[in-house]
């Protein structure tokens, strides 16, 4: 049984959690590795170095949306590509544990089904911009 009156607070709780993982990997691109190591890196992998750029603002932009509560189960839904793709250029061929040299794949993946709960389960409580209806409801 989902209890009605806690769940918005839940998604609420998890949509915060998430905005706060998603600023701190913009950071430590930004801050820590800096913008010309993230593109060399992203280079490295055989992406374009601008590449750096949209990610970190992609990651941003993204956490303000799931923080604030605009439009929040659409955001998460749209950020899924994202950490799919850290799994197929990075973490996919590091095997399963996050703590093998640059990580593996299992964190990425937990993540990125967080974020598909977080569609799942709806947008939550202390939403400035509620989703569009998906299923009718």
């Amino acid at each position: 049984m989902i209890d009605l009156v806690t769940a918005p607070y839940a998604i609420l709780l998890l949509r915060i959690s998430l905005g706060i993982l998603f600023i701190a990997h913009a950071l430590l691109k930004w801050r820590v590795y800096t913008i010309p190591g993230t593109m060399a890196f992203f280079r490295s992998l055989g992406l374009p170095g601008w590449f750096a750029y949209v990610t970190i603002t992609v990651e941003l932009g993204g956490a303000a949306c799931l923080i604030l509560g605009i439009w929040p189960r659409i955001v998460a839904l749209l950020l899924m590509p994202l950490m799919i793709g850290t799994i197929v250029t990075v973490h996919g061929k590091k095997g399963w544990l996050f703590s093998n040299p640059d990580g593996g794949w299992e964190y990425p993946a937990f993540w990125t089904a967080t974020l598909f709960i977080l569609f799942l389960l709806g947008d939550g409580a202390a939403v400035l911009l509620h989703s569009p209806s998906l299923f009718g409801s």
